[in-house]
């Protein structure tokens, strides 16, 4: 979606969240490469430092005793490497790990079966815990604790629950809304750690150890440059890594310099800040035609021909972490930052387009 220059109307199709080569969520490719560029253990993932050295003790101690591991939570946003680090938690541990998610456990039965599946020591990774059945995360309660669950047999007056023993098993759940979890599930974890948005010189380390692995020849003003438009998020710098090194391959000599990285992040309109057409869509909309606010998500949604769900859970964010945007009680507001990042003038205080004041009260 484009604003067209010297007027204040939309053109082109809307960008859809789950196509958006900044979103922080993985298709199958991101997958299939994630696969390949994952770290195989603790020394050498990248980042995260606190958490790592945290559960690193936690391990240590653990193979120290012959014990399994204390349960783990894992929470953060999405792309920040919480399945890499449940993997490497069995790796060393030396167990094996089965994965599934929150969604896909709809039933006590469903928990059930995985948990009476699971060996000795074995590794079961839940990710979007939040999302799990209240019935299935009440038998997970006594899982974790005891390491026993009880399966009803029968319905009404004569059902029976037959306790069925666990062997000692580490469940490392992964959320991206740790509020949502009810306090006796998070508190049988005996280790919580939550995932921070890296730093651009921890980005650009991913990006050079993932660039010998691609086999991508890159600079370091050219890591930087892909680094700083990341959104802090390893999973979003290898998926702009791969674009470069496409744009490189094909309009370059295949190195990926920073002017490079410039060029072809500019084809895939990612900005350098690291929004992306719907980020400056939004902005667009709040600055140029309701001069930068408040107003309504639902107006503002229609605005830029976006559901109101995309525009709140997809675009505003980053745009709030980036102090680019405020939720407000009267509504969204433009800060000055977005205004200067648009490279647009903020109107005089008190001024604004015709009907403005009595439309927001401004």
């Amino acid at each position: 979606m484009n604003w067209e220059d010297g007027e204040d109307r939309l053109v082109g199709p809307a960008a859809e969240g789950e196509d958006r080569l900044v979103a922080p969520s993985a298709d199958g490719e991101d997958q299939a490469v994630e696969a390949a560029l994952r770290p195989k253990d603790l020394d050498e993932f990248i980042g995260q430092e606190r958490v790592r050295e945290q559960l690193d003790l936690v391990l240590r101690a653990a193979r120290a005793r012959g014990a399994t591991a204390d349960h783990v939570l894992l929470s953060g946003a999405p792309g920040l490497g919480k399945t890499t680090l449940s993997m490497i938690i069995a790796a060393e541990m030396g167990a094996p790990i089965r994965i599934t998610s929150g969604p896909a456990i709809q039933h006590a039965g469903d928990l059930a079966a995985i948990l009476s599946s699971l060996t000795e020591g074995e590794v079961l990774f839940l990710d979007e815990i939040h999302r799990m059945s209240r019935p299935a995360e009440e038998m997970l309660y006594m899982a974790m604790e005891d390491f026993r669950v009880d399966v009803i047999v029968g319905k009404g007056p004569g059902a029976t629950a037959i306790p069925l023993e666990l062997p000692p098993f580490t469940l490392v759940g992964a959320t991206t809304r740790a509020g949502l979890l009810p306090p006796p599930l998070r508190d049988r974890f005996g280790f919580t750690g939550h995932m921070e948005f890296y730093e651009p010189a921890e980005l650009e380390r991913v990006l050079h150890r993932s660039a010998r692995l691609l086999e991508v020849t890159i600079g370091p003003e050219g890591a930087a440059e892909i680094a700083g438009r990341s959104r802090g998020t390893p999973r979003i710098a290898n998926r702009l890594l791969r674009r470069v090194r496409d744009y490189a391959q094909v309009k370059a000599d295949g190195v990926v310099t920073r002017e490079v990285a410039a060029a072809a992040l500019g084809v895939y309109e990612v900005d350098a800040r690291g929004l992306d057409r719907l980020d400056r869509a939004v902005l667009g909309a709040l600055l140029k035609l309701f001069n930068g606010g408040p107003v309504g998500l639902s107006t503002l949604s229609v605005a830029v021909g976006e559901e109101r769900e995309t525009v709140e859970e997809v675009a505003e964010p980053f745009l709030v972490r980036e102090g680019l945007l405020a939720r407000t009680p009267r509504g969204r507001v433009a800060t000055p930052a977005a205004w200067q990042h648009l490279g647009l003038v903020p109107p005089q205080q008190g001024g604004g387009a015709p009907g403005q004041q009595g439309l927001f009260g401004a």
